[in-house]
């Protein structure tokens, strides 16, 4: 890990996005709404007194993944990530992390909010859609008529404080709830999705979390086997590039079951040759009768009538099994 240069490992983490695009299809990953790129950070803690160079907190170090990903029907694809010690915000990868080709549509949480980004990305084009803080400055100046079944407002709002970090740009500002009917707060610069659809998709971002949840549980990215800069860097790419490799294989042999199960087997039969994986794969599964009641009394009566008998030879039976009597 500490000899091997990152960007051979980049370069494979490339080549095996771009298989993994051809394997799902581009146009499948071009929805009617458009290409979702789905953006976010995630941070795993390391030591501090054998990690120095991670710096995060004075008592503890980090890296951060800035992760970019795009949303498929069956997930998310990941796409580009940039890994920095923790410390520096999220926002600091934001430009490189953004998408401005056509018909992409970005789709960040609150720790990217950057009025002077939003102005830039209104006046190139590039469309975004991501949550406003509760504590922001928000002058409105339409309100919009949306469907009153809906429980979604909308308004035409600028951004920030008069003289100092007002934005030049309006933005739709669109009110909708959460599933625990708490409020949430989404702007965006497309005025041309529906709120309804803004709202379904700005609640697709929670993909992003469940992936990084995946990867931390499943890919052994929080214990690092080497200390330096370089080999936790290769240690993170190979572990996407292991989640990507599960994901091709899981399309090309049409599994339907969860991604957990073949990655689990896999590690089981690294050993065993193709044919006889897929066998163990796609070996029909035994309905569960779930657990057996055992007779307790029932047993002990009839295995006391047996010793009192003398009728011992079935208990040096290896297969004698009272419960079948």
């Amino acid at each position: 890990m500490r000899d091997l240069p990152t960007d051979i490992v980049q370069t494979l983490f490339d080549g095996i996005i771009q298989k993994y695009g051809v394997e799902i299809g581009f146009n499948v990953l071009r929805q009617g709404l458009g290409r979702i790129y789905l953006i976010d950070a995630s941070t795993i803690g390391l030591c501090l007194s054998i990690y120095g160079w991670a710096e995060f907190r004075t008592s503890k170090a980090g890296i951060k993944l800035h992760q970019r990903v795009i949303l498929c029907e069956n997930g998310v694809m990941p796409d580009k990530v940039i890994i920095t010690p923790a410390k520096p915000a999220d926002k600091t990868q934001m430009d490189n992390l953004i998408v401005d080709t056509e018909g992409a549509l970005n789709v960040f949480d609150r720790g990217y909010l950057d009025y002077d980004k939003f102005d830039s990305y209104c006046e190139n084009n590039i469309r975004f859609v991501t949550r406003l803080k509760s504590n922001a400055i928000i002058e409105v100046v339409e309100e919009v008529e949306t469907n009153p079944k809906s429980h979604i407002e909308e308004r035409i709002v600028y951004l920030g404080k008069e003289g100092t970090t007002k934005m030049k740009n309006p933005l739709r500002l669109i009110e909708t709830r959460d599933t625990n009917d708490n409020p949430i707060i989404i702007v965006t610069n497309d005025f041309d999705l529906s709120t309804e659809e803004i709202s379904m998709i700005y609640r697709k971002r929670w993909q992003i979390e469940l992936f990084f949840k995946w990867i931390k549980q499943n890919l052994n990215v929080k214990k690092f086997y080497g200390l330096s800069e370089q080999a936790v860097i290769n240690q993170v790419l190979i572990a996407l590039i292991t989640y990507c490799m599960i994901k091709i294989l899981k399309m090309k042999v049409a599994f339907k079951g969860e991604l957990l199960e073949l990655y689990r087997l896999l590690k089981t039969c690294l050993s065993d040759n193709f044919s006889d994986f897929l066998k163990k794969l796609f070996r029909p599964k035994r309905p569960s009768k779930g657990r057996r009641r055992q007779k307790h009394e029932t047993i002990y009566q009839i295995t006391e009538r047996q010793v009192m008998s003398d009728d011992l030879d079935q208990f040096y039976d290896l297969t004698y099994d009272p419960l079948f009597l």
